[in-house]
């Protein structure tokens, strides 16, 4: 029996990405505390982050789409961690997954993905900031290996409130 939903599909982010990823993301902008970006980006001003995540190295975009057509579902990203030298086998990764996508396991594939792709670098550890209350996100960074390890207490302030962030770690 076919399954409902397309076949999902894992791959590195390439250029012709960059309008539907600026989308995705400017959807999180303006609609929640999850990204504590507060104005939206033109694909002309996502197009250096985009470029500082290259096919190979520690900074890595996986992109999980549909088969056919092929529709951009979610991305995860390992970034630089901190600027200072010491900080270089440390990367802080992210998830953001379409709002119709949710609850199908794409965040679980692009962080196994990601993970995967990572698995040959110089890496130490991976940290994740997530915007509380965010229980979806708690739940799969901790199915995938990261343990709580701090708060920071009304760090961000968008939406008129302040929001409080979780750090998480896991070994790489």
């Amino acid at each position: 029996m076919p399954s409902e939903r397309p076949e999902v599909q894992v791959r590195p982010g390439v250029e012709g990405d960059l309008e539907a990823l600026t989308a995705l993301y400017n959807h999180y902008v303006r609609e929640t505390a999850i990204t504590f970006d507060t104005a939206i980006f033109s694909p002309e001003e996502r197009r250096p982050w985009l470029l500082s995540h290259p096919e190979d190295g520690p900074h890595r975009l996986m992109v999980a789409t549909t088969a056919n057509p092929q529709e951009i579902l979610g991305y995860s990203t390992s970034s630089p961690f901190r600027t200072k030298p010491a900080y270089a086998t440390s990367v802080e990764t992210t998830v953001y997954v379409a709002p119709q996508a949710g609850r199908r396991g794409v965040g679980t594939l692009l962080y196994t993905a990601l993970f995967e792709a990572l698995s040959g670098e110089d890496l130490h550890r991976a940290y994740a900031g997530i915007a509380l209350p965010n229980e979806a996100s708690v739940r799969l960074h901790e199915r995938l290996g990261f343990r709580h390890v701090g708060t920071y207490r009304e760090v961000g302030r968008k939406f008129g409130r302040y929001w409080d962030v979780a750090w998480y770690e896991r070994p790489l």
